[in-house]
């Protein structure tokens, strides 16, 4: 980086003709122009500059090298132009991540927006684990539960993800319909494999249903939201996915506790940029049809 600060240097000095007009146009003192083009000649071993009393003359040497210089000083400038292009346009790659039970809303809404951006590329990561913003794992996640902390985040209220009780038309073929938390007590459940799971859809069952009632448990959410489709026993689907089941039909009056909202969240760093404030608009229009 030196030596190409030298170069430039030498380049203005050539442009310009005198050490003061280079100073100028680069904004430094003349003293930094006279050492750097003494510490470049001294490099080279050559003479780039004859010094008159009206200022410099480029030598053969120093015309080769300037040569250079302007090239590279044009590609550089091109290549800042790019830059700031790129930065400013709604192009390349959409990194965003939530939970795979979010998908029947989101994944229909990045359809949309990537009609209105053909240029975007998407990437769409769904796990239970939290990909970490901090080190550009995702440009925009949507988590649920409790408002998301760390320092660097920038946290917005998005959506509040209903969920509820189902059972399927097949397990009610063979069991009554429960109208109370009391008639529970014979239905066979299935739940999340996790013994400290923040869900509150999750601690209700753990403190209402024996554990001998769980017949089924797994480790992914929308596993268990098949498993409920499949008629193996009651459990808790999102709204969302149960209007894509006719066969679903819910159980007990819908429970604040049950649902979780949802936040955006992304890092201070990529907030501000076009590409991801222009997502962010785009998934709170499209909020209302959730």
């Amino acid at each position: 980086m030196g030596t190409w600060d030298e170069i430039r240097t030498a380049y203005h000095v050539a442009r310009a003709g005198t050490v003061s007009g280079a100073a100028e146009a680069l904004g430094v003192h003349h003293a930094t122009v006279i050492r750097h083009v003494d510490a470049l000649e001294g490099r080279l071993g050559v003479k780039l500059f004859q010094r008159h009393p009206r200022g410099y003359t480029p030598t053969e040497a120093g015309r080769d090298l300037l040569q250079v210089a302007q090239a590279t000083d044009d590609q550089f400038g091109q290549l800042v132009g790019r830059i700031r292009g790129r930065g400013e346009a709604v192009t390349g790659e959409l990194v965003v991540t939530s939970l795979t039970t979010v998908s029947p809303r989101l994944t229909p809404t990045l359809a949309r927006f990537r009609r209105a951006h053909p240029e975007v590329v998407l990437r769409y990561l769904t796990d239970d684990r939290l990909f970490r913003l901090e080190y550009g794992e995702a440009h925009v996640a949507i988590r649920a539960g409790a408002p998301p902390e760390g320092p660097d985040n920038v946290v917005q209220p998005f959506l509040t993800q209903e969920v509820r009780l189902y059972g399927s038309t097949e397990y009610f073929e063979e069991r009554p319909t429960p109208k109370s938390e009391a008639d529970l007590t014979v239905h066979d459940f299935v739940a999340l494999d996790h013994g400290n799971s923040r869900a509150p859809f999750q601690r209700w069952m753990d403190e209402v249903v024996a554990p001998e009632r769980v017949v089924f448990r797994a480790s992914d959410l929308a596993v268990v939201q098949d498993a409920v489709v499949s008629g193996i026993g009651l459990g808790f689907v999102t709204t969302w996915e149960a209007e894509r089941h006719p066969n679903l039909h819910p159980v007990l009056d819908s429970r604040e506790a049950w649902s979780a909202p949802l936040w955006l969240v992304t890092h201070v760093d990529l907030h501000r940029t076009p590409k991801v404030q222009t997502f962010l608009s785009f998934l709170k229009s499209e909020g209302k049809f959730w």
